[in-house]
C-alpha cells in the first residue's frame, strides 16, 4: 500500500519543544502548583517538581514549539529531490506560518502528514498549541469527528509497529537497523533546552530538526523498498 502514495503528496516534519519559561521560578504560582500536580506521577518521589522542570518542553500545556522543520519530495521524470525548510522563533508566528503552508500546499485529500511518533507527539502538540493561542486549526489537524481511516497522518514508528501497540523504536534505531547513514548530529533532544536557553543558539537546533525529517523521509523510503536519497537530492529551501 505504501508503494501506491505518491511521495509528492506528503510533507515530512518534525517539532522542537522546550519549557514554556526557562525556570520554573518563571511560573506563576497556580502553573507551579498544577505543574507540580501534572508531573508528580512522572517524577515519583526522585525530584521536586522544580528539578523535574527542565523536562517540562513534552507536554504542550507546559511547553512550547521552538521549531518545525518540514521536507517534501520534488519528482520531475527521473529526478528526485528532497527540499527541506523550517519555520522557527516566535511561536505563534511558526505557527500560523506552518499553517499556512498546510492550508495552502497540502489541504486536499490526497496530501499526508508524516512524522516519527508523530501520531503520539508532534501533531497533537501542534494542535494544542494552535488551540491555546486561538489558532484555528487547520483541517490536516482537526480530527474531531473523523473516523480512522480519514486522519490525513502517517507516522513511520506506527508503520514499524506491524499492529504491535506496546513497540517503542527511536527513529535513531530504527534508522541504524535499516542501514541508513545517520546524520552528523551534534546534539540529541535532551539537550535541546540546554541550547536553547543557555546557548540561544537557535541555529544549531534547526539544524538538527531538519537532519531528523530527513531521516524520517529516508526510513519511509526504505519502508517502500525505494532507494534512499544522496546528498545530492537533499536541498534546503
Amino acid at each position: 500500500m505504501l508503494n501506491k502514495i505518491n511521495l509528492e503528496n506528503i510533507l515530512f516534519l518534525d517539532i522542537e519543544t522546550v519549557p514554556e519559561e526557562e525556570h520554573f521560578q518563571g511560573l506563576s504560582e497556580e502553573k507551579k502548583e498544577l505543574w507540580e500536580q501534572k508531573s508528580q506521577y512522572q517524577r515519583k518521589d526522585e525530584y521536586t517538581a522544580e528539578e523535574f522542570y527542565e523536562r517540562a518542553g513534552i507536554w504542550a500545556e507546559f511547553g512550547k514549539i521552538i521549531c518545525i522543520s518540514v521536507g517534501y519530495f520534488h519528482l520531475k521524470g527521473d529526478i528526485r529531490s528532497f527540499r527541506t525548510t523550517s519555520f522557527h522563533g516566535d511561536e505563534i508566528q511558526l505557527l500560523k506560518e506552518f499553517k499556512n503552508l498546510l492550508n495552502g500546499h497540502f489541504s486536499a485529500p490526497k496530501k499526508l502528514l508524516c512524522g516519527h511518533n508523530a501520531k503520539e507527539f508532534d501533531f497533537p502538540y501542534i494542535a494544542r498549541r494552535m488551540i491555546i493561542h486561538g489558532i484555528e486549526l487547520p483541517y490536516k489537524l482537526n480530527l474531531f469527528g473523523k473516523k480512522p481511516w480519514e486522519v490525513p497522518h502517517l507516522d513511520t514508528m506506527e508503520l514499524w509497529k506491524f499492529g504491535d501497540y506496546k513497540h517503542f523504536t527511536s527513529l535513531k534505531l530504527l534508522a541504524n537497523i535499516l542501514g541508513i547513514p545517520s546524520p552528523k548530529q551534534d546534539i540529541d533532544g535532551s539537550m535541546v533546552r540546554e541550547v536553547f536557553y543557555k546557548e540561544k543558539d537557535l541555529d544549531r537546533i534547526i539544524t538538527y530538526c531538519e537532519l531528523d525529517v530527513i531521516t524520517t523521509a529516508q526510513v519511509f523510503l526504505r519502508l517502500r523498498g525505494d532507494e534512499l536519497l544522496n546528498d545530492n537530492e537533499i536541498k534546503k529551501v
